[in-house]
Formats: C-alpha cells, structure tokens, sequence
C-alpha cells in the first residue's frame, strides 16, 4: 500500500511538471534574425565606433544579448560593468585585458567572462563583432589608472572617441 501511495504521488508530479513545462513551452515564441536584418545603433556609454543590436531584453533594466560591432582600433579603455559580461566573438580579433588577470587575445569563436566590478578594457584588433551577453541592466563605469571613476568623455578621449549619449 505504501508503495502504491508512493508511485501515485510521483506519477502526480510529473505530471503537475509535463503540464507546467508544456504551458511554458507555449508561452516562448522563437525569434532571430541575421546579421543583414538587424538595426545598429550606437550605445550610451560606449564610444562612437561601436554599433549594437539587441537581441534579447532590455539593456536599460534587465538582462540582454546584443550583438556588437566594431572597426579595426575601435577601443573601450578601463572600465568595469555591474553585470557579469560574457562576451563571443564572432568574426575578426580582439584584446582584452583585464586587471589582475592575463590579457586574452580572442578570434572567432572565442569567448570571455567577466565577472561583476571586474575592471578591463577592449579593442577590436582586427574589424569585430561580437556577442555581449550581460545578466543584468547594462552599464559602463570607466576608470583611469589609480582605479577612480572618471566621466566617460575624459576617458574616451584618451582613444581619440566620444561616448555615445543615446541609442541612434
């Protein structure tokens, strides 16, 4: 009898769980789009000669993926994001070096990443584009080299860029 009581209750919830997953699976929709079709727009923040698409969610207040990209020399001098920045490359060659840490040179198909607060900078090496995955509101909060804050105009400047002040 026990046993029976035992079988029923997991036959009930794995069923409770068929239901919930098949109703979520309705929920989803799938979307993409290739690269031709996206709309590039620069971003708060980041300098000029940085064109993004987002792909997925809200950089402005949540989680999202937006596809990035870039010309040869294109730099983001020190900075540090309060999300965790996962970033794929997927076409060209870019550096990116990291306080603390070694410096990693990645080509297509290479992936980084960046733990929350971790202070590093970019540059497309070769023309880039990429894949920035952040799990939370997307910010840029640049330094210069004692660790302070600094506006991003003073630091673009550095790199001979402006910051982009709106998605246009």
């Amino acid at each position: 009898m026990r046993i029976k009581f035992m079988f029923c209750c997991l036959l009930t919830a794995v069923c409770i769980l068929f239901v919930s997953l098949s109703a979520s699976a309705q929920e989803m929709t799938s979307s993409g789009r290739n690269a031709a079709e996206m709309k590039f727009t620069t971003i708060p923040g980041l300098p000029t000669c940085a064109v993004g698409s987002v792909q997925s969610g809200n950089p402005m207040n949540a989680a999202s993926i937006i596809y990035a990209k870039a010309p040869t020399g294109c730099s983001i001098p020190w900075h540090w994001h309060t999300p965790n920045e996962h970033v794929m490359v997927v076409t060209g060659v870019a550096r990116l070096d990291m306080k603390d840490a070694k410096s990693l040179v990645l080509r297509s198909g290479g992936f980084a990443m960046l733990p929350s607060k971790h202070v590093h900078q970019f540059r497309c090496q070769t023309a880039c584009s990429i894949y920035i995955y952040s799990d939370f509101a997307f910010d840029i909060l640049y330094v210069n080299a004692k660790g302070d804050e600094i506006s991003p105009a003073d630091a673009l400047k550095a790199v001979k860029e402006k910051a982009a002040t709106e998605m246009k």
